[in-house]
């Protein structure tokens, strides 16, 4: 889930929004909003060096200079050009194999050995998550130390046939009262690992070519999509030590940016009440009204209590099966996201406030679990502007006739504009001066950790959702080809200027401390927090040559059961006296 597109120019310089805001005076006093927020303001050019920031939104030029034309840089493009088909082979695989999070066996697998096989050694259970790895390839000195992210898991109902621009689940589950869809990579995560391991492996025989010295680690990424596998892999220490990351989301243009996102929190509540029979339903704590008065309240909170950065949404995972069985426990699951983990943490509680008043009003019991937590994301400028150039060097993604054909197909479907998938790189532009809220991502956490990098390439037709299946359409096509093998192009030429060029490394660095100066970063997740994992099967286990369970975590987690009695209705009522019937 990554934010790179941009808001239009308003037509007002920095200083202008800034002063309608109250943020900045006639001096641009930026310690108000430092003090007021520190998360967002470090996140904000507010924190970057006056002598460098950009003073105007719609006049801001990017440094032309930034990519350098290497022998390296070539070898590594060339080598992806060469080994096009192993990369695509990768991506159609786990495309294929479309598994949900902290369950990708086969797709993390598949990963790992392509990376095993191009010279990388590989290290299981990143974080005491049994799909999660650390691939690392050294040279020489073995710095500086570049981070890649690989992502795999894919999303609940958006299985789609490849290439098909009419809505078609690949997996439909036939039940007469509920069909369901499979699981689809409707965010692209299938590409998005393909494309980083791809990289990786052309970074690493550019090095071995042509000499050059450093480290890449690739973090093979579990629970993205649940927000889960960063964020604990960073509390558990699995990110020290690099020097840089690297990373890419599909998306539906051709961008990099060094704007943030939203902080989120994820709950998960469960209501536990009694048995009852729709025909006779007196006397029930029914956990099925509980979730349905949850989201009532919160829908009221989202009307006239939440800030134009907030966002919140919730599913409801489980309840009533049939209309006569009243189910003894219920579950719904939110997210609340906002700038920063002081808002959003604001925002969830409200939202524990609306569960405990539903609880108390259906007399159901209430249990919560915190599933996640992650933080705002902070962009790097210096970064982005290196990406950007090497963007503009390696050119936009080239899509054929038949590839515009079928993205304008499945924009007619969604019924939005018939442009097809965008062949231009969109220019860099500064973040929207206004803050408006957004997507979240648990990269946001290893960017409190050390300087990252940012983009996305057009994977999707624009005015398609992320997270649908016109997504997951274009994950095993030909056009979803063209962007993903341009994302590894992208990905491994901006990598060699890192290995190549120590001082934009340290102009990175320089902003990265300047943004954390005042900020400390903490896990969002307690002390106590256990991870939601799934057995894995036997095969997984000797392959990987894990144990099971990983330590810290309880196996077999405790059972939510429900021990509620019937509510008192008060004395019997007196038998009524009527009349005999005629």
């Amino acid at each position: 889930m990554c934010e790179t597109d941009h808001l239009s120019s308003s037509g007002y310089n920095r200083r202008d929004l800034l002063q309608m805001l109250g943020v900045a005076g006639a001096g641009l006093a930026v310690a108000p909003a430092l003090a007021a927020d520190p998360a967002m303001a470090a996140a904000s050019d507010l924190a970057l060096d006056p002598k460098t920031m950009p003073t105007e939104f719609a006049n801001y030029e990017p440094p032309t200079d930034l990519a350098v034309d290497s022998q390296a840089k070539d070898a590594a493009i060339s080598w992806i050009d060469r080994e096009a088909d192993g990369i695509i082979g990768l991506n159609d695989r786990i495309w294929e194999f479309a598994e949900p999070s902290l369950a990708e066996w086969n797709s993390s697998w598949a990963e790992a050995q392509y990376l095993r096989a191009n010279g990388f050694t590989i290290e299981w259970g990143a974080g005491g998550m049994p799909t999660a790895f650390v691939a690392t390839f050294s040279r020489g000195t073995g710095k500086p130390v570049i981070g890649f992210s690989g992502e795999y898991d894919a999303l609940p109902g958006l299985s789609q046939e490849k290439g098909n621009p009419e809505h078609s689940p690949l997996a439909y589950h036939h039940d007469p009262y509920a069909p369901t869809y499979g699981f689809g990579h409707g965010c692209g995560h299938n590409a998005l690992g393909a494309a980083a391991a791809g990289a990786a492996a052309a970074t690493a025989a550019a090095m071995r070519a042509r000499k050059l010295d450093g480290t890449i680690r690739f973090f093979g990424s579990t629970a993205e999509e649940q927000l889960v596998g960063k964020s604990v892999a960073v509390k558990a220490g699995v990110y020290r030590g690099l020097d840089a990351f690297v990373d890419w989301h599909p998306a539906s243009g051709n961008s990099t940016s060094w704007g943030s996102g939203n902080a989120m929190y994820s709950i998960a509540f469960h209501f536990l009440g009694t048995d009852g029979h729709g025909g006779s339903p007196l006397g029930t704590r029914s956990t099925q009204d509980a979730v349905s008065a949850m989201s009532m309240l919160t829908e009221f909170l989202r009307e006239s209590d939440t800030a134009h950065t907030a966002r919140m949404h919730y599913a409801i995972r489980q309840t009533g099966q049939a209309p006569n069985v009243f189910p003894t426990l219920s579950s719904i699951w939110y997210y609340a996201r906002e700038g920063s983990p002081a808002r959003a943490k604001i925002l969830m509680d409200k939202i524990v406030k609306c569960a405990e008043a539903a609880a108390m009003a259906t007399g159901t019991r209430l249990e919560h679990r915190i599933m996640g937590g992650v933080w705002n994301k902070l962009g790097n400028k210096r970064g982005a502007e290196l990406m950007y150039a090497n963007m503009l060097q390696v050119g936009a993604p080239s899509f054929s006739e038949a590839d515009q054909k079928f993205g304008k197909a499945l924009q007619k479907s969604n019924g939005s504009a018939q442009t097809g998938f965008s062949d231009k790189i969109s220019a860099l532009q500064p973040p929207a001066p206004v803050f408006m809220g957004g997507g979240s991502t648990d990269v946001a956490d290893i960017s409190w950790q050390v300087p990252t990098i940012s983009m996305g390439t057009a994977h999707q037709p624009g005015g398609t959702k992320n997270h649908s299946w016109h997504h997951t359409a274009t994950g095993a096509a030909h056009a979803g080809h063209v962007a993903m093998l341009v994302a590894a192009k992208y990905l491994a030429a901006t990598t060699i200027d890192l290995l190549t060029q120590p001082q934009i490394v340290a102009e990175m660095k320089e902003e990265f401390a300047r943004r954390t100066e005042k900020v400390k970063w903490t896990s969002m997740l307690p002390d106590d927090y256990q991870l939601p994992l799934y057995e894995p099967p036997a095969w997984f286990l000797r392959r990987t040559r894990q144990s099971w369970p990983p330590k810290g975590v309880q196996w077999p987690p405790r059972r939510i059961v429900s021990t509620e009695t019937a509510p008192d209705l008060g004395p019997a009522l007196p038998p009524a006296n009527l009349p005999p019937l005629d």
